[in-house]
């Protein structure tokens, strides 16, 4: 499934999050999430974002985001071909 997303365009994602500690408002946290999403809608980050939102107590203050693609085209070489007799 994952390697079918891969070709489908997914890219690996990375976010870093902080967000507010609920008990000291003043103070960040930071929260790595990392998942195959597709660049730049970014669906899957959108959607835990809006899950966070709704549920987890700490308060968003800010999300960077890197993705990048695991499977890429391969190389080719044309190179010439030696005998060995």
């Amino acid at each position: 499934m994952k390697f079918r997303e891969q070709l489908q365009g997914y890219r690996l994602t990375t976010a870093e999050i902080l967000y507010h500690l609920p008990d000291h408002p003043a103070v960040l946290q930071s929260f790595v999430w990392q998942e195959l999403d597709i660049a730049p809608r970014y669906p899957v980050l959108n959607a835990f974002l809006e899950f966070w939102a709704r549920q987890i107590d700490g308060k968003l203050h800010s999300v960077r985001v890197g993705s990048a693609a695991l499977i890429s085209p391969g190389e080719m070489r044309h190179g010439t071909l030696m005998s060995l007799q």
